[in-house]
């Protein structure tokens, strides 16, 4: 007999009547309002209007949730909801895809950047993506609490055996707490984009932040992908899954991006005539 953690937490933190506070919209909120006070303070060394922050998170969180929305549908159950288009706004139900949110946010950034700031995509790609990078790490322990997107079968001794996970097939063994895995991970990659803005020069060489996070968030989530239980998609089985198909383009924009970045000569991130520091 091994050893392993029985979690059967609750995805609930307490209910009122009809009201219900859950982990999940917890950690999503709190992500947002920690990621709004570190731009906040970018935003202020550059000089750029606080106005404008507002505008961000706005762009930000419709898009997140339209986009992960859209890319469950697409990537993940378009057969279910082709057939049945009344359960497509039932976002309480679940089914948000972390790659749609990432084209959502994507559109949501060039949209910000357009009609708001009139400064370039990476000024405020850059600013954002240890922020981002925050909110990714909460949502996955959002998931772990939830018992959702549970690993593979596992013999180690800090593998859980998630009792409230759905189907109850999943629930029957010890699985790998791969959301723990990929949480840990999106933390790290946050510590780091954050020491890197605010203790190097990289911040004035626009994109390569933002490349490091398509490079190391979807790099991680490639390789986890391996200690998840099948998520359904496009992929077949016994092949690789469809998060790491849709994760390898992304792997490749981001070194890209790092690359193209650093061939370039560096400059300041001050929103010209608003007394920005640089």
């Amino acid at each position: 007999m091994f050893l392993y953690i029985t979690w059967d937490a609750s995805p609930e933190i307490f209910s009122v009547g009809p009201i219900t506070l859950r982990w999940y919209g917890m950690m999503f909120a709190l992500g947002f309002l920690l990621g709004f006070m570190m731009v906040r303070r970018m935003f202020l060394r550059d000089g750029a209007p606080e106005s404008w922050l507002d505008y961000c998170f706005y762009f930000l969180i419709a898009g997140t949730v339209l986009g992960a929305r859209l890319g469950h549908i697409l990537f993940y159950q378009w057969d279910y909801y082709s057939s049945h288009p009344e359960d497509i706004l039932k976002i309480w139900e679940g089914g948000l895809a972390s790659h749609g949110g990432v084209i959502g946010v994507v559109t949501a950034l060039w949209l910000f950047s357009k009609f708001v700031s009139k400064q370039s995509f990476f000024w405020i790609s850059d600013k954002v993506a240890a922020p981002i990078a925050l909110v990714g790490a909460m949502i996955r322990f959002g998931n772990l609490m939830n018992s959702e997107i549970v690993g593979t079968p596992s013999d180690a001794p800090w593998a859980f055996l998630f009792v409230n996970a759905r189907p109850a097939i999943l629930a029957e063994v010890p699985r790998h707490p791969v959301q723990l895995y990929e949480s840990i991970s999106y933390l790290a990659v946050f510590g780091l984009l954050l020491w890197l803005y605010w203790n190097t020069e990289l911040r004035k060489r626009p994109g390569f932040l933002t490349g490091l996070w398509f490079a190391l968030i979807f790099g991680f989530r490639f390789i986890w992908e391996f200690f998840k239980s099948q998520q359904g998609g496009f992929a077949a089985e016994g092949a690789l899954q469809t998060g790491q198909w849709l994760s390898v383009p992304l792997v490749a924009l981001g070194l890209g991006l790092m690359a193209y970045a650093y061939s370039r000569k560096p400059r300041e991130t001050a929103v010209k005539g608003l007394g920005g520091k640089g």
